[in-house]
């Protein structure tokens, strides 16, 4: 088997034997362990005793968290001695690194997160479930296989080395316009930057004023197109919403000098411009789902300033932040240093999206790195299907002077909420010059724009506000169907005054809140018309069928 497991190595490149030695580990000081303090070493103690004599010692008392902790859940982990001690070990040492952290003087509120970080990535990363001497169920698995599965586990382990990804979901599963991204539209329009896609109406009347939805352009459109039951965008057409959604072109060496103005004057105005006189209507509704609710918000304060708010009468927020002041673990990656780094990183003009997709995996290390470490690398068992999966791991790349002065002016110096401090085309960026109703999605889970951030663009502008707080986070408490049944979400008519007095005065509403967003839309204009004309997308073998071309460029 190692011979086998050599030979796989050096065909990736990898020969041990010609590189360097690993550097000496620092001699052990234990006058440093000492001063670790007396509370460790008691738990230590009772951990000991635990495991020498359980009849007489004191339970180990588990954590909320830890008892919920999926890496331990198999009964091995508990009824086996020596692996219920490795376990116990773990998470004792664990929780006292972090003790450790918060004692810490002397660093900023910044340095201390990025270092609470750090210290909760280096817990996950030598989690015992992560080495197969560690985990009874690896060990198990491989007296059963004879070795096979960590043959197995390599062949997964060198396959994503060579791609520079890591795998999460079973490839070649998911086809594109076959059984993702399927809900029947058209391209109508295509620009170097984006392409715009009209789908086709579903019912005999739709609302008068047609939705434009504005994805992410770290990500591809069709998180909101997964399988027909998931899809918010087939959800929409069918409550009769005229649906348009733009679809990002991802960034190559064409795209270096784009910047934030551009997302904003040649993406989001010329679409909404676009919608506009393809329907002739007079405003749209708009959603914005993270990144491009960002840039919503600021796009708003444009046409208002130059006296065209008029041209969206609503504007929808999916997870979507403008006060970076609690932007959450994203911070950590923004300082100057971290900057620097990132535009290293760049070349031609474009940051590789595997870089950021590498990102946002780290903020939820254990689920979306070690999870996949122990399955299949350790395990060695096949991936699993899984569309949402899919589309992560469908990355995109970024301009990478967007991206520069995005993470400095945004989340480094927070100018989005100072009125004048940013401009958009010459004009000045004034969020509370923005009085069209709005809605604002937050997810109670979120890792990347946490709830309490979310909330903050409540606060920022001049017209009516709806918030709703979502179960799950950013991504599953967006992508909730109805028909699924699942989660909840909490709504508060009153008027909290902050996010703890909107949660403790909220209503608790099971299932998906797409209903209760639905009724919003129509209380803000129930007008309908004739789903014919322009309302039906126009063939174009140019431009072709939804879901285009950009969604399919690597």
């Amino acid at each position: 088997m190692f011979g086998r497991a050599q030979q796989m190595m050096m065909e990736q490149g990898l020969d041990f034997a010609t590189m360097p030695p690993l550097p000496a580990a620092p001699a052990f000081d234990p006058s440093a362990a000492l001063r670790a303090g007396t509370e460790f070493w008691a738990d230590t103690m009772n951990l000991w005793q635990r495991f020498l004599d359980p009849a007489t010692a004191k339970p180990f008392e588990e954590t909320p968290e830890q008892a919920r902790d999926k890496r331990f859940k198999a009964p091995q982990w508990r009824e086996q001695p020596v692996f219920d001690f490795i376990r116990q070990s773990y998470l004792t040492l664990s929780s006292h690194l972090l003790k450790g952290v918060e004692q810490i003087d002397g660093l900023t509120p910044k340095q201390k997160e990025q270092l609470r970080f750090a210290t909760q990535g280096f817990i996950d990363a030598m989690s015992p479930s992560n080495f197969p001497a560690t985990n009874p169920l690896v060990v198990e698995r491989t007296i059963e296989t004879k070795g096979e599965n960590l043959l197995k586990g390599l062949a997964h382990m060198l396959a994503d080395m060579s791609k520079g990804q890591m795998t999460q979901t079973a490839e070649g599963v998911y086809e594109l316009g076959e059984n993702i991204a399927t809900t029947p539209g058209r391209v109508v329009k295509r620009t170097p930057l984006y392409e715009l896609i009209q789908y086709s109406p579903t019912t005999e009347t739709v609302f008068e004023t047609p939705l434009v939805i504005f994805p992410p352009w770290i990500n591809r459109f069709y998180i909101l197109d997964l399988t027909p039951e998931k899809s918010f965008i087939r959800w929409a057409v069918e409550q009769g919403l005229t649906v348009f959604v733009v679809s990002w072109k991802s960034a190559d060496a064409s795209m270096a000098d784009i910047v934030w103005d551009d997302y904003v004057e040649r993406g989001q105005v010329d679409a909404i411009d676009t919608v506009r006189d393809l329907l002739g209507v007079e405003s749209v509704h708009a959603i914005g789902y993270c990144v491009a609710g960002t840039t919503l918000a600021a796009t708003l304060a444009v046409l208002a300033a130059r006296g065209e708010a008029a041209k969206v009468k609503s504007a929808t927020f999916f997870t979507a932040q403008v006060d970076f002041s609690e932007a959450g673990d994203l911070n950590v990656f923004v300082d100057d240093e971290q900057l620097a780094l990132i535009q290293s990183l760049s070349s031609d003009g474009f940051l590789d999206g595997r870089y950021m997709a590498a990102t946002f995996n780290l903020l939820r290390g254990r689920d979306l790195i070690w999870n996949y470490v122990t399955s299949n690398y350790l395990l060695g068992e096949d991936y699993t299907p899984f569309d949402l999966l899919h589309w992560n791991s469908d990355v995109t790349n970024l301009p990478a002077k967007w991206h520069a002065s995005y993470l400095s002016d945004l989340y480094r110096d927070n100018l989005l909420v100072q009125p004048g401090a940013l401009t958009i085309g010459g004009t000045p960026v004034d969020l509370t010059q923005v009085k069209t109703p709005a809605y604002v999605q937050a997810g109670r889970e979120d890792h990347i724009a946490p709830a309490r951030s979310v909330w903050k663009l409540t606060g920022h502008l001049a017209g009516p506000v709806r918030f709703v707080l979502a179960g799950s986070g950013h991504i599953a408490g967006v992508v909730n169907p109805p028909s699924l049944g699942k989660y909840q979400h909490w709504i508060n008519d009153g008027a909290p005054a902050d996010l703890d007095d909107f949660v403790a005065g909220a209503t608790e509403v099971k299932g998906s809140w797409w209903p209760d967003w639905i009724a919003w839309i129509e209380r803000n204009d129930a007008a309908r018309v004739p789903a014919k004309k322009a309302r039906i997308p126009t063939e174009n073998a140019e431009l072709g069928a939804a879901p285009g071309r950009y969604v399919r460029t690597r």
